[in-house]
């Protein structure tokens, strides 16, 4: 049951939905802003500092357990000054805090709690706590810290120090990059752990890794490795037959807890299914497998229907708990069904459909639930049954169609209804690739009226970003993730629609990174701006996760403007970067995949088709169709043009296609299968 509000604190004021869910604690929570940290300084009170989002699990089960707790409360507001802090909306703190928990306890997750100086610097963490053992240890640390205060001081300052060595990066006068073939010997190495069967690594819990995916996928192209693909097709068949996808209203959820994919911690993130819709785009251009094409449609669906805000911004999350009939917030409770359930609504088709999705002992979660999970092709299944394949499909179509119409009877998740302009443009980026590989016109509106509501509702007066959207307002800088994936898909909106537009603003955007998040030493760029209060460290992002860093999706976006602007800084940019990290990639190959890939595009032959004439989208889009990782297009009608791809390449009543490297192009031509032979 909803807990009855007897309690107000400061978060009331706040417009995340997860602060806002902390609001009604008897915690006095408080907000991250100078007037709290400045109050801890002034009373010198040690600072507690809570981080989380919306769609947790464990963070709702620690609030319920804890916070939410009289005799906690009590504790938490004699000794200390209360911080919750939205994860999603500052991420920098995160960053920082959760690098210090994985110091202490070599692990890390959500919740994240942390116990700090007044000035911020940490120096005790835990995840999820229950309620004694919280109470009981921070009453010792209290009491640590009035009987000892230096010996708290003494650990904070250590702790301080290494947090700002573990993210230094050291610039050696390296003058190389990595090469192909070193590149071939990390892959080799890295696919020891790769789980051939079930896809993933040889672990549980298993997360997606969109960009280890998408890397290895460029990588099976460009060296025509058969081993690294099949992995990889595993891989995907896999995520898209286990329970961790939503097989009733699409989208996949963040990870799942065993080996199978098969019972996920039931929150929806958009960044995971904007980047899933990427990867399943380019790999059905890569394999014209119908099943990655079915899992693209239905994740675009899922946040069309889920998380699309009436002005076209998208939304953050869905919660992984949801209520029961008898009013419980329960994990998984609104995608879960039981066998009586399905036989009551299937009837004659119920056989088929348990075959198929094993609502048996393999499909078995538990409370009599099952999680709908595949386990094998379709085509055995409707052998089995003695219909045709046609025939099943068409069952398992109407089935999942009815189930999707009851389930909408059950109390839906809870919606995180924030909008950010890091993950929007991580979704946008999907729909720009679901646009150019399945040519579905209505991902291309969509992809449009999106990047619309970026430029008028996330824009600063300066022409830089904010990070947050909720209500009309906008409060939060936006961070280098805002501006990278922003840009990157803005460029891929340009391929898609040749709207000059787009380029000037990834061109625009990318100046303003240069100018206010440059780290002049390295060519790398910080995650907080120079317009920004400092925090006790200021963070450079390059190890990839989940989502690519920061830094390797810039390093993409100078890669690619390199190309469009050959005469600018991007490229001399692009190259300090590379060099940079030499020892950082080599050292832990397989936490940087994404500057693999753009490693892989640096060695590899790359190429700028350039078309100009009346007929160049009915030719891109010909072109465009097949995976073509290692290249940019460029387009126009126009006679004449100040950008430097198209000066005086205009013929009058022809279409030609420019097919070049670095800027050396071969003779123009007309027809788009020589072309197609140009690019190998």
């Amino acid at each position: 049951m909803p807990v009855p509000q007897k309690h107000t604190n400061n978060l009331i004021k706040e417009s995340s939905p997860y602060l806002l869910q902390h609001a009604h604690n008897p915690v006095q929570w408080e907000a991250w802003n100078d007037a709290t940290l400045q109050k801890a300084k002034d009373e010198n009170k040690l600072i507690l500092i809570s981080i989380g989002y919306a769609a947790c699990h464990w963070c709702h089960v620690m609030e319920h357990e804890c916070f939410e707790d009289e005799e906690v409360a009590e504790t938490m507001n004699a000794h200390f000054i209360n911080i919750k802090v939205d994860r999603e909306e500052r991420p920098d703190i995160d960053y920082i805090y959760m690098d210090a928990l994985q110091m202490m306890t070599g692990s890390g997750g959500w919740p994240l709690n942390i116990l700090a100086l007044p000035d911020g610097r940490p120096f005790w963490g835990a995840t999820y706590v229950k309620k004694q053992d919280w109470i009981q240890v921070l009453n010792q640390l209290q009491q640590l810290y009035i009987e000892d205060p230096k010996k708290v001081i003494g650990y904070a300052e250590n702790m301080a120090h290494g947090l700002k060595e573990i993210n230094a990066i050291v610039t050696e006068d390296n003058q190389d990059v990595i090469k192909s073939e070193e590149i071939d010997h990390m892959v080799a190495d890295w696919s020891n752990y790769f789980d051939t069967f079930l896809g993933g690594y040889k672990r549980a819990p298993k997360f997606m890794m969109p960009v280890n995916l998408n890397f290895l996928l460029h990588y099976s192209h460009v060296r025509e490795d058969e081993n690294i693909l099949e992995y990889v097709n595993t891989t995907l068949t896999r995520m898209a037959w286990g329970g961790i996808f939503d097989h009733v209203g699409g989208g996949f959820s963040r990870y799942s807890v065993d080996t199978k994919w098969h019972v996920p911690h039931f929150e929806k993130m958009l960044y995971d299914n904007g980047l899933l819709i990427s990867l399943y785009s380019n790999a059905y251009a890569a394999t014209k497998n119908e099943l990655y094409k079915s899992i693209v449609e239905d994740c675009v669906t899922f946040i069309e229907e889920e998380l699309l805000d009436k002005k076209y911004g998208f939304y953050s999350s869905l919660d992984a708990d949801s209520l029961t009939t008898d009013n419980k917030l329960v994990e998984g409770a609104y995608y879960v069904w039981q066998e009586n359930q399905l036989k009551d609504i299937l009837k004659s088709d119920y056989p088929i459909f348990a075959d198929y999705f094993n609502i048996n002992s393999y499909g078995f979660w538990e409370e009599d639930n099952y999680v709908l999970i595949r386990d094998g092709e379709a085509l055995d299944i409707a052998m089995k049954h003695s219909i045709s394949k046609i025939e099943l499909k068409e069952i398992i179509s109407n089935s999942l169609a009815l189930l999707k119409k009851e389930r909408a009877k059950r109390k839906k998740p809870r919606l995180d209804d924030k909008i950010l302009s890091s993950w929007n443009g991580l979704a946008l980026k999907g729909l720009t690739d679901a646009y150019r590989y399945l040519e579905k016109e209505k991902y291309k509106e969509l992809a449009l009226k999106n990047a619309d509501f970026i430029l008028d509702n996330m824009s600063l007066e300066d022409g830089g970003l904010y990070h947050n959207h909720k209500n009309g307002i906008s409060t939060i800088y936006g961070f280098l993730e805002d501006y990278a994936s922003t840009i990157e898909a803005f460029i891929g909106l340009y391929e898609i629609t040749f709207d000059e537009k787009w380029l000037n603003e990834s061109l625009r955007l990318t100046n303003y990174v240069i100018d206010h998040f440059s780290d002049t030493e390295t060519g790398l760029f910080f995650f907080t701006s120079n317009k920004e209060n400092k925090l006790i460290r200021n963070t450079i992002e390059v190890a990839d996760n989940v989502i690519p860093s920061s830094n390797s999706i810039m390093a993409l976006n100078l890669l690619k403007l390199s190309k469009y602007y050959p005469e600018d800084i991007y490229q001399k940019r692009l190259d300090q970067i590379t060099k940079t990290l030499y020892k950082t990639i080599q050292e832990r190959p397989q936490n940087h995949a994404n500057w693999l890939h753009i490693l892989s595009l640096i060695n590899e032959k790359f190429y700028e088709v350039v078309v100009i004439g009346e007929n160049y989208e009915r030719i891109c889009k010909k072109m465009q169709k097949s995976y073509m990782p290692n290249t940019i297009f460029a387009a126009s009608d126009a006679k004449s043009s100040e950008f430097s791809l198209f000066k005086n390449r205009y013929v009058e009543n022809k279409t030609l296609i420019y097919v070049c490297q670095n800027g050396t192009c071969h003779l123009p031509i007309e027809g788009v299968e020589e072309a197609m032979k140009l690019i190998t």
